[in-house]
């Protein structure tokens, strides 16, 4: 059995990938502080993973998690580029200094690969699309630098001490167990949480702005591929679906799905976010092997109905509560 730790686990990227790598047979540990993860992501697995909380910035707790594990998932981030703005030194202790401290343990306990989630973001606003791989990177927000320079340090840790490292760019994933509450959660959470409340639907800029949505399903694929897949250390590829959809036009294909008519409300875009962003896959295609299963009508779907259920879950949990008062 083939042992492994993900970092950030219990976070909404990671928990899918952790649900994944048991249903294949993997032996899975799992590190995360609970800064953006919950143990609720893990609630129905707890007892089939070793779970450790502990921040990837102590250089002792990483150790612990990564001794004795064959490959590395490296998850574990402080998302967000309006957070990073705000805080820059917070953004980069957690995402290049805790990358670095992850490597580093790697390289000391023999794990034979790491694969660290990278973000679109490090394109910058470039004019040029789709998004190529081998495009001068030109990060707008110290969020993109940070996820530049964990890039950089694992093709580092390759060239100095022959650590395999896999580096997936993530474009704007989204699926459930998404949160919908923080201050700076993603745009699809945002906009059906909004949807399901009949509460107005925030949109920063005017809403023509592009993104290439990718379904979490596709990225978890992408992540077990790139932990065996052959001649793909080094590699750096694009995880996304290659398609461009505007705010405007997801919030059509949302509002259809729900069965609810939006009220939009725009606001000033923000600073740091890209106009237009979408990825040429052709490389996760030669080394990976890779291709996006789920579409963005079909993960919006799941994802919508998962949203629902919760909703509908708390509401029933909610009015047990009154009645018992």
């Amino acid at each position: 059995m083939s042992s492994c730790l993900v970092t950030g686990g219990a976070g909404f990227i990671g928990s899918h990938l952790v649900d994944a790598l048991l249903a294949a047979g993997w032996s899975c540990r799992v590190l995360d502080n609970f800064s953006t993860g919950s143990p609720r992501n893990l609630s129905h697995i707890l007892d089939q993973v070793e779970l450790i909380e502990g921040d990837i910035r102590d250089v002792e707790t990483v150790r612990r998690a990564v001794n004795g594990m064959e490959v590395v998932f490296h998850q574990a981030a402080l998302p967000s580029v309006p957070r990073s703005i705000n805080d820059p030194l917070t953004t980069h202790a957690v995402n290049a200094t805790g990358t670095l401290n992850v490597l580093s343990a790697a390289r000391e306990s023999g794990v034979r690969r790491v694969v660290y989630a990278s973000s679109s973001s490090v394109y910058g606003d470039s004019r040029q699309l789709p998004k190529r791989e081998d495009m001068l990177a030109l990060p707008k927000s110290p969020y993109a630098s940070s996820k530049l320079a964990g890039e950089h340090y694992c093709r580092a840790f390759l060239t100095a001490y022959g650590l395999e490292t896999v580096s997936l760019r993530y474009f704007n994933v989204f699926g459930p167990r998404q949160d919908p509450t923080s201050h700076y959660a993603a745009v699809i959470p945002r906009f059906i949480s909004a949807l399901l409340e009949g509460a107005d639907v925030r949109i920063y800029g005017d809403g023509r702005q592009t993104r290439d949505f990718t379904y979490v399903g596709n990225v978890v694929q992408a992540n077990l591929a790139a932990a065996s897949a052959l001649g793909a250390e080094g590699g750096v590829c694009n995880i996304a679906c290659g398609r461009r959809t505007s705010l405007l036009s997801l919030l059509d294909m949302l509002s259809a799905r729900i069965g609810a008519l939006p009220r939009s409300v725009h606001e000033a875009k923000r600073t740091g976010d890209v106009q237009d962003s979408v990825a040429d896959v052709s490389e996760a295609r030669r080394l990976l092997d890779y291709e996006p299963e789920t579409d963005i009508q079909q993960g919006l779907n799941e994802t919508v109905d998962w949203f629902a259920e919760s909703a509908r879950s708390a509401a029933v949990v909610a009015s047990g509560r009154r009645s018992r008062c």
